[in-house]
């Protein structure tokens, strides 16, 4: 495989005096049976899992947001920055919540606008979540013949010299999803392996 550095990003979420807690920028949801997840704990768990698997294969990589507090999106970028001239591309880990009072479901990956790197990147991601979850619904947008959503909003995405993607894990506030997937083990667990796989593809594919 070529040597190329995997950026990666924790998404928003974190801890005040200990506990992950919405006022450090991410979300919560709580589930009529008592269920609750918290965005920053959910992101944290993806993001630390996909390093120790990058780990064991050997691929070079830098956490971006190693914190349990959450730190700002300037401070993301101006940290992902410092590796423009690397062979390099960035991956945002985060949690979907719909606005209320709906409920999506699946899995969704944004770009930022034009036809780049990070459009390919995107669609290797995809494919690979189809195959893990094959049941599940890729919300996506092919409009430009890719399998991303793009947004012309993520300051991570519009702001980043580098190749890069944010991913957003299942929906915090559709029951199912929060129950059967991000809130056990072989859920996070698969959640993780196709971003490994997916991470490995776009480094043999297009680097």
């Amino acid at each position: 495989m070529a040597r190329v550095l995997v950026l990666i990003d924790t998404g928003h979420g974190g801890q005040i005096d200990g506990k992950y807690d919405p006022r450090a920028g991410g979300r919560k949801f709580t589930h009529p049976d008592g269920t609750t997840i918290f965005e920053g704990e959910f992101n944290k768990y993806i993001a630390t899992g996909i390093i120790f698997e990058l780990t064991k294969l050997g691929i070079p990589y830098v956490h971006l947001t190693p914190e349990y507090e959450d730190r700002t999106l300037q401070t993301r970028v101006d940290r992902a920055n410092k590796y423009r001239r690397k062979k390099c591309f960035f991956l945002s880990i985060h949690a979907n919540a719909g606005p209320a009072p709906n409920v999506g479901n699946g899995f969704e990956i944004f770009t930022s606008r034009g036809n780049t790197k990070s459009d390919k990147i995107a669609t290797i991601i995809g494919e690979e979540f189809k195959k893990m979850f094959p049941n599940k619904r890729l919300r996506t947008d092919f409009t430009d013949g890719d399998l991303d959503k793009e947004s012309p909003n993520f300051f991570v995405l519009r702001k980043t010299a580098m190749p890069a993607v944010l991913t957003e894990n299942f929906f915090m506030d559709n029951f199912q999803e929060c129950k059967n997937i991000m809130m056990t083990r072989e859920g996070r667990n698969k959640i993780i392996d196709f971003h490994v796989e997916a991470i490995k593809r776009v480094i043999s594919e297009l680097y």
